[in-house]
């Protein structure tokens, strides 16, 4: 059974940054030149430390290896985050469902930045400390 198109509202569909054709056009890129692709895509991001190296793959048997921007360092949170707070800290970043029907809520960059404070103020008070590895399992509801 082939899956059915989902259709897209002409609202949705004004608010895209791109389109069917974009997409193609960037895939195809991708696939052909995907060096140069991803390198203009790694500049869309604040580096800390800018990379010098797209990728670095190997697909040998028994030595698959696959290393994006390997050099370079980034801050995820800034490029994700507070990176959007002078100009959509009111803004949604994004939207929460929750399991229960009714229970979703729109997430603005603010609110998003004052709950990563809070979880990032909780690990250091427990002792975690900067490039430590950390793995927690939360249930999360905003």
């Amino acid at each position: 059974m082939e899956p059915s198109p989902i259709t897209i509202p002409n609202k949705t569909k004004k608010g895209a940054d791109f389109d069917q054709a974009a997409f193609l056009s960037n895939y195809q890129e991708s696939i052909t030149n995907p060096d140069a692709f991803w390198g203009q895509q790694g500049k869309r991001l604040d580096w800390i430390t800018p990379y010098t190296k797209v990728k670095n793959t190997s697909f040998e048997y028994g030595n698959v290896d696959i290393k994006w921007f390997e050099d370079g360092e980034l801050n995820a949170s800034y490029n994700c985050i507070d990176r959007h707070l002078p100009e959509k800290a009111n803004q949604v970043a994004y939207y929460w469902e929750g399991d229960q029907e009714g229970t979703d809520r729109a997430i603005t960059y603010q609110e998003l930045h004052d709950q990563v404070a809070l979880l990032a103020n909780g690990l250091k008070k427990n002792g975690c400390t900067k490039r430590r590895s950390s793995r927690y399992l939360y249930a999360y509801d905003p």
